[in-house]
């Protein structure tokens, strides 16, 4: 596959594709090439999809709690044709986009697959991608952009049906963060990374319906600190976030990310002390 492409099919906020090269570099540099990546905040999945699709990783295990993003995967790897087939035959109108947010809103009676579709439509139909944030073009469809502006239906089907067809490499889980990652420390995976991404400490809320309140992220930091399995973490830089993993090392990262406008903003990682850190990363 060619480089510089999109391999999620998803528009995320605070999507971290473009922090690929930096977990490549960790796991050349730690001689994890071809082994396992995993990621308990899959969301749009962009890096682990991207390590897969060129074969850096022989297995992805991506875990996501909420109900649409979970649905959503469900259906590509599992309902693939049925699933293309609802692209295919979909309206991109505001008629459709009511009825698919109806859906997302009352979740608990319909299936899985409409469930996923629902997430998937307005995903792909809203503002940033932020499911809450308003449909492009705006109610009256009046502005620059149309509902249709993020939605090419050739060529989402064409990154879904190229995921689904490494789908055995492909493990699927909706668990709490927590136990999650407890489940997979045990398994003591061979040749394996997590990268923990939790929902943003200050701009949660607004992003994600699956966000942490400060106690959240304080019991997610106490678990990492146990982790034995070699991990990654990055935040938004808040000086709490500092304060909870302050006994590991910590390097600063620039972004470029969309969420209605263009914003730079500067995050932080933070490693496991058994990783190797490449020259390229500068911690402290």
């Amino acid at each position: 596959m060619a480089a510089n492409r999109f391999y999620t099919p998803l528009r995320y906020p605070g999507g971290k594709s473009k922090l690929c090269w930096l977990v490549r570099s960790i796991m050349t540099e730690n001689n994890m090439m071809g082994g396992h990546y995993v990621e308990p905040y899959a969301g749009g999945a962009g890096v682990a999809l991207e390590l897969l699709l060129t074969d850096f990783v022989s297995h992805i295990h991506i875990n996501d709690l909420n109900v649409g993003v979970f649905s959503f995967w469900d259906s590509v790897l599992n309902h693939t044709e049925h699933f293309v087939g609802m692209i295919y035959d979909c309206q991109l109108d505001m008629a459709t986009w009511y009825a698919q947010r109806e859906i997302l809103t009352n979740h608990i009676n319909y299936s899985s697959l409409e469930i996923g579709f629902a997430f998937f439509y307005l995903n792909r139909t809203n503002r940033s991608g932020i499911i809450n944030g308003g449909v492009i073009g705006g109610y009256n469809q009046t502005g620059n952009y149309k509902i249709d502006a993020r939605f090419n239906k050739d060529a989402l089907v064409d990154r879904i049906v190229a995921i689904s067809k490494r789908s055995s490499q492909i493990t699927l889980y909706k668990l709490d963060a927590e136990a999650f990652l407890d489940g997979i420390d045990r398994a003591g995976l061979k040749n394996a990374l997590i990268y923990i991404d939790p929902p943003y400490y200050v701009k949660g809320k607004r992003l994600y319906d699956n966000f942490y309140e400060p106690d959240d992220h304080e019991r997610i930091s106490i678990l990492v600190r146990k982790i034995k399995t070699p991990w990654m973490l990055s935040y938004d830089d808040h000086v709490e976030i500092r304060r909870m993993y302050s006994r590991f090392r910590v390097s600063e990262i620039d972004l470029v990310y969309s969420a209605a406008t263009k914003m730079k903003g500067q995050e932080v990682a933070f490693f496991s002390d058994v990783l190797t850190l490449p020259n390229v990363i500068q911690a402290a």
